[in-house]
């Protein structure tokens, strides 16, 4: 990186619910930003734990046993092998993840409509 990175001017050119971007990269990891409506699929991400941090409205992190909510300014690790899927039932929220490079944000499931094409810059 040759300056630091705006994370709210990069969040206000994205469009799309649930096509997270690439904001930077680092030791084969990804910094994305999303934003989202609604409800995720449940899946899960076999080699790489992923990282949750709140930047605008609350995204619930949902379990088959729990329900973590991750407010702005909060980070929230979900790890390896867990099945959770996201929500964001009281309107737009605006997270950014961290996980690992060429990742595909749906893990273990391939969703016609929420599988987002990988490696997209933001």
């Amino acid at each position: 990186m040759e300056a630091p990175l705006d994370i709210a001017e990069k969040m206000a050119q994205l469009t799309e619910h649930w096509r997270p971007r690439v904001a930077a990269e680092f030791s084969g990891q990804e910094l994305r930003i999303v934003k989202a409506e609604g409800t995720f699929p449940w899946h899960f991400h076999e080699d790489y734990d992923e990282v949750f941090i709140g930047w605008k409205g609350v995204v619930k992190v949902e379990f088959r046993d729990r329900i973590v909510s991750v407010h702005p300014g909060q980070v929230f690790v979900v790890p390896r092998g867990v099945e959770h899927r996201t929500v964001a039932d009281t309107g737009e929220v605006e997270v950014l993840f961290i996980a690992a490079a060429g990742a595909r944000n749906t893990g273990n499931v391939d969703d016609h409509v929420y599988t987002a094409p990988v490696g997209v810059q933001a």
